[in-house]
């Protein structure tokens, strides 16, 4: 039962992930951090598929997880493999974009909640997508630090590096994209125990 809720939660996440992207950020030229920033640079320098640079990008870093620190290799594995795959299969949905008449600032912040309530809640159930996000679990596990730092440098360079690179790219909205993501995340993941913990003081009282 447990492997049909994980296996129904990572088809919901990556449907979130998909329609965040390509409904509201990739018609908009927006940016996100990680993995999916990167593979959103190349997008719109080559116009590859966004979910296949996505897949190739996270390979090298899968391998890696496998030598260094395995459990991280079997929690991202297959929401890596389904998110790429759901990206792609719904690129055709940003022809709908013309017809909702979102604006690039509605469109940074609602395409950064989406990709955060996908991501969000398949973190619930130990379901990473992998990508750089992989990448800085691992460095913050060698240097002993906080892995939120390290995602927010990793987001903030290669947010930083797509603007530069793509001139249609808005560092400013693109960070909006980077904060209602992260926002969204925590919340969604933090939520269960903010409840918990409410409930144990209102009976201790």
């Amino acid at each position: 039962m447990e492997n049909v809720k994980k296996i129904i939660v990572l088809l919901v996440g990556s449907v979130f992930l998909a329609i965040g992207l390509n409904l509201f950020l990739i018609p908009h030229g927006l940016m996100e951090g990680g993995a999916l920033g990167i593979s959103l640079i190349v997008h719109y320098v080559t116009g590859t598929k966004v979910g296949l640079t996505f897949l190739l990008i996270s390979i090298p870093i899968f391998i890696l997880t496998w030598f260094v620190y395995r459990p991280f290799f079997y929690n991202g594995i297959h929401g890596m493999l389904i998110s790429a795959l759901v990206i792609d299969l719904f690129a055709p949905i940003r022809e709908i974009t013309v017809a909702l008449q979102f604006g690039p600032i509605a469109s940074s912040a609602i395409g950064g909640v989406l990709i955060g309530i996908g991501t969000g809640i398949m973190l619930r159930l130990g379901i990473s997508i992998g990508g750089t996000d992989l990448l800085a679990q691992l460095v913050a596990k060698v240097l002993k630090t906080n892995s939120g730092l390290i995602i927010l440098l990793f987001d903030t360079i290669i947010v930083t590096v797509g603007s530069l690179t793509v001139p249609t790219v808005s560092i400013v909205l693109s960070l909006i994209t980077v904060c209602s993501v992260g926002l969204t995340i925590s919340v969604i993941v933090s939520w269960n125990v903010k409840v918990v913990r409410s409930t144990e003081i209102i009976n201790r009282s």
